[in-house]
């Protein structure tokens, strides 16, 4: 049976006031409108500094997990706090109903029902650590409620464990307690290295890669970083030198990793990488388990290839006997202890109260997952076209390297009253997104732009039919990968619009297209000659590739052309390269299209 306490409530407000309810005071509602409403917003915020709450009744804060007394007292400042540890589901889905926010940590699950059951007056989720497999962020989405998380008190506590695993196995300390606590005394054996200058080479030079960074300086080491989207003034600042990868592979003594998980870091250290890395390489990780390929890091290992690694996380939690590196003496291993001190847990608690209360206040909490700040009419109305300008983003991504700006241009029947909060966000989801784990929403699309230094220009001209948004283009001077597909400005530039609720991809380069921008799409730059199409066709079909549609747009007769191919199957590396062999074929290109998830 649960344990409930109600704290706080002792300087409540008149519960029958009007324009009283929480909900009421948060631009994330369909509350009923009341010409007070502005005058509450500041009246609360006033009383909440002064201590008098009495006149308005104050949101309450379910917390279903046990949070930090720094965190809880935060909270009482502004709210009726409830503690309700251990509750079954069912007694969860009664107390929701009474409920303005929700408090949890990993261990309770904000399904579908928890929503379902608080009919319209959860406002916030707020998860008490990073991740939020436990919460069911569509289902928050679709009932207008804000999920936030705690994502930045644990840099210290993570940076901190990392130079402990440094330390450890550079001094076998592991291997040495061990060794005593079987009653051995095994010092020739145990003879470790000294880290002074010594080369460490962090791979992602974010919040907690700086962090290592600063501490590796203080043991006198050499510090080297790899990480395409860090500001090169901030690495002077700190006094490290960014390299590329390959720089940073080849020079390594050891490897800190604080990358994020994502399609282009899956497994970034592989076999290939290991055999490059110098024989005396120490690989250790306090950032993803998927980010090293097991098996090829334990033939490393057996190899001679490089010399250990120290683990605190795993691609599955915990490790299942059979993973290949368990039990060696040349892998410390350590149980997701990044977050686990008392100064972490207690960051964590302040980090996720004060973003609930930001939220329940109507204002951006930074850390956000998702937040819907335009009216469920607007959102119904423009998603197709978050889509559309999302997959354009993706597309301009496999054109460009190192997009530092993006001129998008909207046409509208109303130019001057569209709000393109939600395309905007949508369009720095689709640059960045292969590149974060972090979800990008409407509260911090502008946010991760700015720390990204991205400059998103916009501009609104009048549309030539009756259609909110009757298209949209995209031109930014990137890095291109791809120069055939440049326009003749030497601009990358596609465009799109949305058909029958469906987007389509109307210009690339200088070619008008056709292209549903949906599943995945082969794209070829070619001159217009007889025999390319079924030379294409038949290199698909061959590698058992079915093809769903296929269009050409070209300049003119024998002129430069444009093919698009639907697949329904990945195309390889090999079955690229084949096709780029084709007699008359420039370039080709391969696009995967994901759908949108609200």
């Amino acid at each position: 049976m649960m344990g409930a306490t109600t704290r706080g409530a002792t300087r409540g407000g008149v519960r029958g006031a009007k324009c009283a309810a929480p909900r009421a005071l948060t631009r994330f509602t369909t509350a009923r409108p009341c010409s007070t409403k502005v005058r509450a917003v500041e009246e609360l915020n006033r009383s909440v500094a002064s201590g008098q709450e009495g006149l308005f009744e104050r949101p309450t804060v379910l917390v279903a997990e046990k949070l930090g007394q720094a965190g809880i007292e935060l909270l009482e400042k502004f709210s009726n706090v409830e503690l309700a540890y251990d509750m079954s589901e069912t007694e969860l889905l009664e107390k929701i109903k009474d409920s303005d926010a929700l408090i949890v940590r990993s261990g309770t699950q904000v399904t579908k029902e928890v929503f379902t059951a608080s009919k319209g007056r959860l406002r916030v989720v707020g998860r008490a650590g990073v991740g939020i497999d436990n919460v069911d962020v569509h289902a928050a989405t679709e009932n207008g409620c804000v999920v936030v998380n705690a994502p930045n008190a644990n840099t210290v506590a993570a940076a901190e464990h990392g130079i402990a695993l440094l330390c450890s196995f550079a001094r076998n300390v592991a291997q040495a307690d061990a060794s005593m606590r079987e009653g051995k005394w095994n010092r020739s054996k145990l003879v470790g290295v000294s880290l002074v200058d010594k080369t460490i080479a962090i791979m992602g030079f974010g919040k907690v890669g700086s962090e290592v960074a600063r501490r590796a300086q203080g043991l006198g080491m050499k510090v080297i970083a790899h990480d395409p989207y860090a500001p090169e003034d901030k690495a002077k600042a700190l006094g490290v030198e960014l390299v590329d990868f390959d720089e940073a592979v080849a020079r390594g003594d050891f490897f800190s990793l604080h990358m994020p998980l994502t399609p282009s870091t899956d497994k970034m250290f592989n076999a290939e990488v290991f055999k490059n890395m110098k024989p005396n390489a120490v690989v250790i990780n306090v950032a993803r388990g998927g980010v090293i390929d097991d098996k090829a890091l334990a033939d490393a290992l057996d190899n001679n290839e490089i010399a250990g690694a120290a683990l605190d996380v795993f691609a599955v939690e915990p490790p299942p006997a059979d993973n290949p590196l368990m039990g060696r003496p040349n892998v410390v291993l350590t149980p997701h202890l990044g977050a686990s001190t008392v100064e972490a847990q207690e960051g964590v608690a302040v980090e996720v109260a004060d973003a609930v209360v930001t939220a329940l206040k109507g204002e951006p909490a930074p850390s956000a997952i998702n937040a819907p700040m335009v009216s469920s009419e607007l959102m119904k109305d423009l998603m197709p076209n978050a889509e559309l300008i999302h997959k354009l983003g993706v597309v301009a991504t496999r054109l460009g390297k190192n997009i530092k700006k993006v001129r998008a241009t909207y046409k509208s029947v109303s130019p001057d009253d569209l709000d393109t909060r939600l395309l905007r966000a949508n369009l720095v989801k689709g640059l960045v997104e292969h590149t974060t784990d972090a979800k990008v929403n409407l509260v911090n699309a502008d946010l991760i732009a700015e720390n990204r230094e991205l400059e998103i220009e916009e501009s609104k001209v009048k549309g030539s039919n009756s259609d909110l948004v009757s298209g949209v283009e995209l031109v930014t001077g990137a890095d291109p990968v791809f120069p055939d597909f440049l326009e003749r400005n030497n601009k990358i530039a596609v465009g799109g619009k949305v058909k029958e609720g469906k987007p389509y991809l109307t210009k690339l380069g200088d070619f008008d297209m056709d292209v549903c921008l949906e599943g995945s799409v082969v794209i070829c730059r070619q001159e217009d000659q007889p025999g390319v199409v079924g030379k294409v066709g038949q290199i698909l079909g061959e590698n058992s590739i079915n093809v769903n549609f296929m269009t050409v747009g070209r300049t003119g007769p024998r002129a430069s052309a444009l093919m698009a191919i639907g697949v329904d199957e990945k195309p390889s590396p090999e079955v690229i390269q084949s096709l780029k062999e084709v007699e008359a074929i420039k370039e080709v290109i391969f696009v995967d299209l994901p759908g949108l998830p609200l």
